[in-house]
């Protein structure tokens, strides 16, 4: 392979895509023609097309994206159209993807795994990680490190169902903090210079200027801290998420919506590098160095006080808490077990009144849900889900749902309101897209309740408390 190849085809193996093609499944599905019988397609040429396309706008943009496409198509046998589809519509599923890469490099090269997945971690990028150790192997993933305005992939969180199980796998003394909805920023400082960065490493520094003057205002003169941007009200409760992400490209909302930040995590301080520290540490440093802007938190290994503590957030409006391992070192870019998310769940049962063609691996099953309360005699339809489901059931579902069809409108089966799902979500929020205003948040499904019948479902006046109740409306 081409060494400038190299770094395509780890991004390509992990499903990433760095331009924003701007094309959807209808274009994809529609310009997916007979396929070529030899590959011709080169990787350079394909990253070339994703470049062209993500740059084409304007008069007659729309046509030329589907010539790039078409194209680009023509050339492909059967396997790469089906992998270019799942590349440009955010779909391909083969397993672990980066993490699974990550250790493909460190088979290929000899270098330790922990390596190559420190270098990803820094560089945020896994071509570039690819491209370098195949290069210049571990002397060259060396250079990478922590470095300002350089954002590096955030830590994320497992879960676990309430505090009591959090308390027994971190095994310890744990620390609490406020799990916020809000917008994950990493905020970078040297000097006056201060820039923000989002969970996707993208640089919305504009979209955040109150955020960014308050961490210029911190007394340490070198800064990288990872927290979340939250809107409030001014009891301190949590505005709607919605609320949060009005902000975002609206600079000018400002004053009616203002942020604040709390900062959960330092991982530099002035010259001092801090994710390689234990938890403790860091959050010593983050009560130093972030003032007013750092979260509260809890250190406990009592039960009955971490429950409170969780029954309190929720009791203020939060979403949950998250419980952190006292010890942990930063593991950026991982789902780490010494961080633990515990949230509100909310379980209700809402009918199937229609139902969508899957893509992908779940063409020709029907998997998109469109899920609706009772409402007097008839049904209002909350949201669409395609999420929680196995195989089993996805294949269980299309043939009932079948037959109970009643029309067709596209890729759209309706279909009589019998079949009752009980659904998990995590709270309501304002939508302008369904007929009640209304919509549910992370909306997944539980299992088929077939002991119940669609006029034991729940009500939209029940979902409508959540939302008053939030203060949604």
């Amino acid at each position: 392979m081409p060494f400038d190849a190299r770094a395509i085809a780890a991004r390509f193996l992990s499903g990433i895509v760095p331009q924003k093609t701007g094309v959807g499944y209808a274009a994809v599905a529609a310009l997916r023609g007979a396929a070529a019988s030899q590959p011709s397609l080169e990787l350079g040429e394909i990253d070339r097309t994703f470049t062209e396309l993500a740059q084409t706008a304007g008069a007659g943009s729309a046509q030329r994206k589907k010539d790039l496409l078409g194209a680009m198509f023509a050339r492909a046998t059967a396997p790469e159209q089906a992998l270019l589809a799942q590349l440009i519509v955010g779909e391909v599923r083969q397993g672990a993807l980066d993490a699974l890469v990550v250790e493909a490099i460190a088979a290929t090269t000899g270098i330790a795994a922990r390596v190559v997945r420190d270098a990803y971690m820094f560089a945020g990028d896994i071509g570039v990680v690819a491209e370098v150790a195949l290069a210049d192997g571990a002397a060259g993933l060396a250079r990478f490190g922590l470095q300002l305005f350089r954002p590096i992939l955030p830590m994320l969180a497992q879960t676990a169902d309430d505090t009591g199980a959090a308390l027994v796998e971190l095994a310890g003394p744990m620390s609490l903090e406020l799990k916020l909805d809000g917008f994950r920023v990493q905020m970078h400082k040297d000097g006056d210079v201060v820039r923000a960065y989002s969970r996707g490493l993208n640089d919305v520094s504009n979209q955040v200027p109150e955020l960014i003057e308050m961490v210029r205002a911190l007394p340490a003169r070198r800064l990288v801290l990872d927290g979340e941007a939250v809107a409030l009200f001014p009891d301190g409760r949590p505005r709607p998420f919605q609320d949060t992400m009005q902000r975002f490209g609206r600079t000018k909302t400002t004053v009616a919506i203002p942020l604040s930040l709390a900062a959960f995590d330092a991982l530099l301080v002035d010259d001092d590098t801090l994710i390689g520290l234990p938890a403790h540490a860091r959050f010593a440093a983050l009560a130093d160095h972030a003032g007013p802007h750092a979260v509260s938190r809890m250190i406990t290994a009592d039960a009955a006080e971490a429950a409170a503590f969780y029954d309190d957030a929720i009791a203020h409006g939060h979403e949950g808490v998250m419980a952190k391992s006292l010890d942990a070192p930063y593991d950026a870019g991982s789902r780490g077990a010494g961080w633990l998310k515990i949230k509100r769940i909310l379980r209700m049962d809402f009918v199937v009144i229609a139902v969508e063609w899957g893509s992908g691996r779940r063409k020709g099953l029907l998997s998109n849900l469109h899920l609706a309360a009772r409402d007097g005699d008839g049904f209002v339809m909350l949201t669409k889900t395609f999420k929680g489901m196995t195989d089993a059931v996805l294949k269980w579902q299309t043939a009932e749902l079948l037959r109970r069809e009643i029309d067709r409108d596209g890729h759209v089966v309706h279909v009589r309101p019998e079949l009752v799902v009980e659904t998990l979500f995590n709270d309501v929020q304002r939508s302008p897209h369904y007929p009640a205003g209304l919509t549910l948040r992370h909306a997944r499904i539980v299992r088929y309740r077939d002991d119940k019948t669609a006029a034991e479902a729940d009500t939209i006046d029940a979902v409508r408390a959540i939302a008053v109740a939030s203060g949604i409306v």
